[in-house]
Order: structure tokens, then C-alpha cells, then sequence
């Protein structure tokens, strides 16, 4: 009966929504990370080229790798621009709306990197980066916002990471076209810095046929009107009342709540307690395993002159790394940002996170070039030990979810402070029966807190 349930639920609509904005716009994301690395070289000798016929001497070999690093890491950057103004855009524009009028962003950035070589503007594939970065840093949290608020609670988990396997596929895609039998060639490095205008073109077409998140039309803009129209096409066969009714239960909730600005949610005391929640296996898993396969790709490097095997194992390790960040750590923490946290919340807690996202990745994008040079194969043992450490906390922190409402999550959370402050209430009372016992050091200590806490 459950999967049966299950198929009813899954309609044509939702698979047509979370493959357009996944396609257009997370794969986006994948594919940026990664299509430096093949052009490396050229890009490199471009830049030198450039600096010659401007200035007459070539670029020295710190400045190179420098410049080179400020391309990779620049896109980090432009993504955590990107999260900083996502909050503003989804609340004005809405979830659909902000991933359609943001697709301009791709066109633009597109257009700087594809003519760069005419023009001879290294500043042109820079600012282009940073531009991509800008999209993918508004894309990677209104994504999953808005597929996390479309989709019925039995189903949120797994539209929740058709983003995260799309962001996989970018990144193979990326290693794919960069061979040199694609586009991996020398005069067609612009093009293959550029050709993610072709997804987000299929994307801007068609999405904009689809309805906005029902969760966003009722709760912000009031209109069940529209609510019910959307939540037709989202579902097949369900009862349409008992969802609008959640909603309402949700909204009622937030009457007298505010929308949260970033600073006003770190210091809501039950958001850091909320975040302890999320999907336990995917994130434990991709983490385990992208951390054992750093830790493989460190002895393949150091045994491949011996062993000439070695190498197909660091090749199938690589394919392991970008496996493991499909499992989990690709989409399940933005799906677990539309989980649990409510409404008000939401869009600060998105930029929270995607800040956090974005500078780590700034950091190791500018780092990574020089941690290599110094420590040659042992630099991938860094990132094995993040890993490893973040699929530990999760095991130890972090329990499951899955199939429960945003109120059911809500109140789980009420009922868990309860239970605390009762057990908090209940230790004050012990103390306090201590006292009238007569135990000295608890009589004693009570008392110095007594005669410390009545001095003004």
C-alpha cells in the first residue's frame, strides 16, 4: 500500500520541476567547480600571452599560479554574494520567480568568457566567474527551497537530492567535455567555459509554464486561490483540504512571528538546537566515502612509481569522490536547511549556510594551488580528515527525519525543549531538597550563590 502510495504521488509535474531547475541551474554548479581543471594550461598561457603583448615581459610563476587561483576561487566569491542576497530575492520574487530571473545572470557570464580570447581580457574569464558564482550561489539554496516546499513530505527526500545528482552530473560532465577528443583543445577552451548557457536556456523556456511553490502563495502572499490551482498540479490523487489546512496550521503559527533577519536567527536559542536533525545514511555515507577515497587517491600518488596499477586506482577513486559528494553532501545539507527550519526562518537560514558553503569553498580553491606545491600527494590527507571527522558528527549528532510535515518537526522541537526545561526544573528541586537535608558542600555552595547573586 505504501508504494503504492508512493506512485500516486509522484506526478509528471514534480519530475518536471526538479529535472528543469536541477538541469538548469545546480548542474550549473557542478560543472563550474570543475571545468577549470582541464583548461588549466591554456588558460595559464593565455594570461601570459596577454601580459607579454601589454606590457612587453611575460608573468613570473607565483603571479601565474596566483592569477590562475583567483579564477578558480573567484567563483566562490560570487557564490557567496549570491547566498548573502538569496533571502531578499525568494521573498520578493518567490522560489520560481528568482530561479527564472536569475537565469540572466548565466547569459551574461556566458557571453564575458566565450569572447574573452577575441578580446584578449583575461579580466573577462575572471569577471565571468564570478558572475556563475553569483547564479550558483542564489541556485544552491533556492533549489531545494523550492522543490523542498512543492513536494508532499513522503517524497521531499527524494526530490531533495535530484539537485545533489545533478550537481554530480555537472561535475562529470565537466571532466567528459574537457578531453581532449571534446573540447579539450587549445582553441576551444572559451567555448568550453561557456556552454552552460545551453541548459539554463532549455530551463528558462519551460519552467516558467509551471506554478510558483504553493507553500510560498499561501503563507507569504495570502492567496489560496492560487495555493489550490498549484497544488493540483503537483498532485495526482490527495487530499488537497488536509495540505492547505497544514499550511494554515503553519501560518497561524507564525502570526506572531516575524521574518528573521540573519543576525536575529544566531541568536534564536531553538534554531542551533533545530539544526541537530537531517538525513543520517546519505550524509554519513558520502562523507565516509569521499573521505576514504582522499585518503586513497594520497597512496595511489605516492605508489604509482612502484605499482603501475596504482593508477587506475586514483582514477577509480576521483570517480568515488564525485559518487560520494552525489550521496549526500552535494544537496542533503540544502535539503535539510528546507526541513527545519520554519518559514520565517527559512531565507536567513539559507544564507547562513550558504555563506558558510561558499567561503570554505573560497578557501580551498585559492589554497588548494599552493597546499599542493608544498605538500605534493599528502595534500588530499586534509580533506580526508574533514570528511571523516564530518561523517563522525553526524553519526554521533544528527538523527532522521524523514517523512514528517514542517509542523510535525516544529513540534517535535517544542516537545524536546519541554522535556528539557523539565529536567532542568527538576535538577533545580533536587538542589534544593539537598539543601533542606543538610548536606554541607551543596548547603554551602548554595548559600555563597545566594550571598553573591544579592550584591548589586
Amino acid at each position: 500500500m505504501e508504494a503504492e502510495g508512493y506512485r500516486t504521488q509522484l506526478t509528471w509535474s514534480l519530475l518536471a520541476v526538479a529535472f528543469l531547475t536541477s538541469f538548469g541551474s545546480s548542474m550549473l554548479y557542478g560543472y563550474n567547480l570543475a571545468v577549470v581543471n582541464s583548461p588549466a594550461v591554456y588558460i595559464k598561457d593565455f594570461y601570459n600571452k596577454t601580459a607579454l603583448g601589454r606590457n612587453g615581459t611575460a608573468l613570473s610563476g607565483e603571479t601565474l599560479t596566483l592569477m590562475y587561483s583567483l579564477t578558480v576561487s573567484v567563483f566562490a566569491i560570487g557564490g557567496l554574494l549570491g547566498s548573502l542576497i538569496v533571502g531578499m530575492l525568494v521573498t520578493r520574487f518567490g522560489r520560481k520567480g528568482t530561479v527564472v530571473k536569475t537565469t540572466v545572470l548565466v547569459f551574461i557570464a556566458g557571453s564575458l568568457m566565450g569572447f574573452s580570447r577575441v578580446c584578449g581580457s583575461p579580466e573577462m574569464v575572471i569577471f565571468g566567474r564570478f558572475i556563475t558564482g553569483i547564479h550558483s550561489g542564489i541556485s544552491l539554496s533556492v533549489v531545494p527551497m523550492y522543490l523542498g516546499e512543492i513536494a508532499p513530505k513522503n517524497l521531499r527526500g527524494f526530490l531533495g537530492l535530484v539537485p545533489s545528482i545533478f550537481i554530480g552530473t555537472g561535475v562529470f560532465s565537466a571532466q567528459i567535455l574537457g578531453l581532449h577528443q571534446l573540447l579539450g583543445k587549445e582553441e576551444h577552451w572559451p567555448l568550453f567555459l561557456s556552454v552552460v548557457v545551453v541548459p539554463t536556456f532549455i530551463q528558462l523556456m519551460l519552467l516558467p509554464w509551471f506554478p510558483e511553490s504553493p507553500r510560498y502563495l499561501l503563507i507569504e502572499k495570502h492567496n489560496v486561490h492560487a495555493t489550490i490551482t498549484a497544488l493540483k498540479w503537483y498532485r495526482a490523487k490527495c487530499n488537497i483540504q488536509a495540505e492547505i489546512e497544514e499550511m494554515q496550521d503553519e501560518q497561524r503559527s507564525l502570526s506572531s512571528v516575524e521574518t528573521l533577519s540573519v543576525w536575529k536567527l544566531l541568536q534564536d536559542d531553538t534554531c542551533f538546537t533545530i539544526e541537530k536533525l537531517g538525513r543520517r545514511p546519505l550524509m554519513i555515507g558520502g562523507f565516509a566515502m569521499m573521505g576514504l577515497c582522499s585518503a586513497g587517491i594520497t597512496l595511489a600518488l605516492i605508489l604509482q612509481a612502484q605499482l603501475s596499477f596504482m593508477r587506475y586506482v586514483s582514477v577509480c577513486c576521483v570517480v568515488g569522490i564525485i559518487g560520494g559528494f552525489c550521496i549526500g553532501p552535494a544537496g542533503v545539507p540544502f535539503l535539510i536547511t528546507a526541513e527545519l527550519f520554519k518559514q520565517s526562518h527559512r531565507p536567513a537560514a539559507y544564507i547562513v549556510g550558504g555563506s558558510l558553503n561558499w567561503l570554505s569553498n573560497f578557501t580551498v580553491g585559492f589554497v588548494f594551488p599552493f597546499l599542493q606545491m608544498s605538500a605534493g600527494s599528502y595534500c588530499y590527507l586534509v580533506f580526508a580528515t574533514i570528511c571523516v571527522s564530518v561523517a563522525i558528527y553526524v553519526y554521533i549528532m544528527i538523527p532522521e527525519t524523514k517523512n514528517k510535515t514542517f509542523m510535525e518537526i516544529s513540534q517535535m522541537f517544542s516537545k524536546k525543549e519541554a522535556v528539557l526545561e523539565t529536567q532542568s526544573l527538576t535538577h533545580v528541586d533536587q538542589l534544593k531538597l539537598k539543601k533542606m537535608n543538610g548536606y554541607g558542600g551543596v548547603e554551602h555552595a548554595s548559600l555563597e550563590f545566594n550571598s553573591s547573586s544579592s550584591v548589586p
